[in-house]
């Protein structure tokens, strides 16, 4: 064991956060920490490295174990490079190495038993310099760099000059080169982009060492952690095992806290009425023993109810106009900043119903793609048409389109000032913006919170089309399920950028990857993209890094790369595009039958009161024309029901 939480609690002011947390971690064991946002997760990496006092309980780490600790924001300057910053993290090396090069300068100036002296203590440092890694940690520093996402042009940027995601990925850098015993990690994903996630998986799952980590990022914990410590309503509950495996059992835990709290519940009532009874007899050995029940009804310690956070936020999203097949059409579309080219000869098309998810590494332009089709910023070269009907939500991961200055109120009222007051009470409710939460400025609000408005707003739009960028970030997981069951459940159509990889697997109907200047098409989830993402970027992605353009009506590369052994890549690929193609015609003759249906079950209502009638009653030229009709209306009519009934199975098949 490396490191021990001991009944843990923490509150500030009234309200409690941590109660009675305890766990352990063993050395090489990796764990981590879940909970809805503002659970105490990061509260309780502070309290361990001692950044925060617990109010009880204590902290024990094994002895002479080192405690590295990244937190989720990085206030590092300087006029150190990156390379040189990251190179600090073993100053160790780094003084033994200087101890060395001394040495060395001065073995010219010395001769007989000082020399011989100098040498035995050079070889004696040499070899615990060996021990510590000198020959290989500069290249260790240049592979982690590149593994967290720097190239070597950056190395040697200024500190002073990164952004605050670049200071954290340098942080998280010093870190993993520095190899405490113990690593303590804070949203270590934030920042990092879909190759660098999988290269840190990689990393932390064969670390030599013990890992605590919180994180939102449910495909990465799977990964990584072997135990789940979970801070459900202030207190700590373990599971072994990864995510998936936390995410069954829990359950199970749920509805024993319920059993528990039900037979608690149902005992308090019984002792209650037992008290009342003792008290009605109105003797004083029965008062007695009612007041003795009643110390002991006091000293029970009361489970709370267990109700699952964040369940009461209700996200429905359906447009209220369908837009024409055709959504989007992307062609030629071409994109630089100054000298750096992002991507050109960009051409793909979403149709009606499609979830496309739109991947690639950080800075290669899939935010600007977005903003291009919402005409925020000009493309270099190409055209963005949208269909008919199309009406566009955007959301924007910065927020941008929030006005800080306003309450959440007033950001929906101004924006739908035909909603009165209780509707605009009753949508933000549902966002679990309740009572003077709905009077904070949204610059006063979290990056969560900021989202939940985004959302609401979202709601009330008549957008049929969404486009949202990285719509899960600052979720917690709760959250972020309801988000994925309202996506899932969307009737129109989504284009969203996102590198949570499990939000994806869950709401993705196809997937563009940029990369190499070009995208690349893949007709499935996030799974099927692993399994085919070697292939199909050996085919499609161009020799020369997406150099050259693929024409106007292909995405660069796919016309290019068309190597005679991988024609059943292409093959399959069409396939696949001819099979979606095949499933939107089904689900279109599908509702088409399904309105014909409605219409003939009305029309032979409505000759069954005419029928009914007296006036026709004696009328048996009218009793014949009904007659006629209603045999023609129900004749149609099973033929309809043969056709969804065969549409359906082959829509199944």
């Amino acid at each position: 064991m490396v490191l021990a939480c001991q009944n843990l609690s923490k509150s500030f002011g009234s309200d409690e956060i941590l109660k009675d947390i305890h766990f352990h971690v063993e050395a090489n064991e990796k764990a981590a920490i879940v909970g809805i946002n503002g659970a105490g997760k990061s509260t309780l990496l502070k309290i361990i490295v001692q950044e925060e006092q617990a109010d009880a309980g204590e902290v024990v780490l094994a002895k002479d174990a080192s405690v590295g600790y990244l937190a989720q924001h990085q206030d590092m300057a300087g006029h150190r490079t990156i390379y040189e910053e990251v190179l600090l993290s073993r100053r160790d090396i780094l003084e033994t190495e200087e101890r060395l090069r001394d040495m060395e300068a001065r073995m010219n100036e010395q001769t007989g038993e000082k020399l011989e002296e100098l040498l035995e203590t050079y070889h004696r440092v040499s070899q615990a310099f060996e021990l510590l890694g000198g020959f290989t940690y500069r290249s260790e520093v240049t592979g982690v760099l590149k593994g967290l996402g720097f190239c070597e042009e950056e190395f040697q940027k200024k500190m002073s000059e990164l952004s605050g995601g670049q200071k954290t990925r340098v942080a998280l850098g010093k870190l993993l080169v520095a190899k405490p015993k113990v690593l303590l990690l804070d949203e270590p994903t934030n920042h990092l982009d879909m190759e660098s996630i999988q290269w840190l998986e990689t990393f932390l799952s064969n670390y030599k060492g013990a890992v605590l980590l919180v994180s939102h990022d449910r495909y990465f914990l799977d990964r990584v952690v072997t135990k789940v410590i979970e801070i459900f309503q202030h207190k700590s509950y373990v599971y072994q095992g990864n995510y998936s495996d936390f995410a069954k059992k829990k359950e199970k835990v749920r509805d024993d806290l319920r059993k528990a709290w039900y037979n608690q519940q149902q005992e308090i009532r019984r002792q209650e009425e037992v008290i009342a009874k003792l008290r009605s007899f109105n003797r004083e050995k029965s008062i007695r023993r009612a007041e003795s029940r009643e110390k002991m009804l006091d000293k029970i310690e009361r489970i709370e109810k267990p109700t699952e956070e964040n369940t009461d936020m209700r996200l429905t999203l359906e447009p209220n106009v369908v837009s024409g097949n055709d959504v989007l059409a992307v062609e030629g579309l071409q994109k630089s900043f100054g000298d750096v080219r992002l991507f050109s000869g960009l051409s793909f098309e979403i149709k009606r119903g499609e979830r496309v998810a739109l991947i690639g590494n950080n800075g290669t332009g899939k935010t600007t793609i977005l903003k291009i089709i919402n005409g925020l910023i000009p493309a270099d070269a190409g055209n963005v048409v949208c269909g008919s009907n199309v009406h566009i939500g955007y959301y924007d991961q910065e927020h941008a389109l929030l006005h800080m200055e306003k309450t959440v109120f007033d950001e929906i009222s101004d924006d739908y000032p035909m909603l009165n007051h209780t509707k605009i009470r009753s949508v933000l409710a549902a966002f679990l913006f309740i009572g003077d939460d709905v009077f904070k400025r949204i610059g006063d609000l979290s990056g969560g919170e900021r989202g939940r408005v985004s959302l609401a707003k979202l709601m009330l739009s008549d957008a049929n089309f969404l486009i949202l960028d990285e719509p899960s970030n600052h979720l917690d997981i709760t959250s972020k399920e309801i988000l994925e069951q309202a996506l899932s459940g969307y009737t129109g159509t989504v284009f969203f950028v996102s590198h949570d990889r499990y939000f994806i697997n869950r709401t993705a109907t196809r997937i563009l990857d940029l990369t190499g200047q070009t995208l690349v098409n893949y007709v499935g989830n996030y799974d099927y993209y692993l399994e085919k993402r070697e292939e199909l970027t050996r085919v499609y992605v161009p020799a020369d890094g997406g150099l050259s353009s693929g024409g106007t009506g292909t995405p660069a590369g796919w016309r290019t790369a068309e190597p005679a052994a991988d024609g059943d890549t292409r093959a399959d690929w069409q396939r696949q595009k001819e099979d979606a193609a095949r499933v939107r015609k089904l689900e279109n003759r599908l509702k088409k039958t399904e309105a014909r249906i409605a219409e003939l079950e009305a029309e032979s209502a409505e000759l069954d009161a005419e029928f009914a009638k007296p006036e026709n009653a004696t009328n048996s030229a009218r009793l014949n024309e009904l007659g006629a009709a209603q045999e023609a209306c129900r004749s149609e009519l099973e033929t309809c029901y043969e056709e969804w009934e065969r549409l359906s199975l082959e829509l199944d098949s």
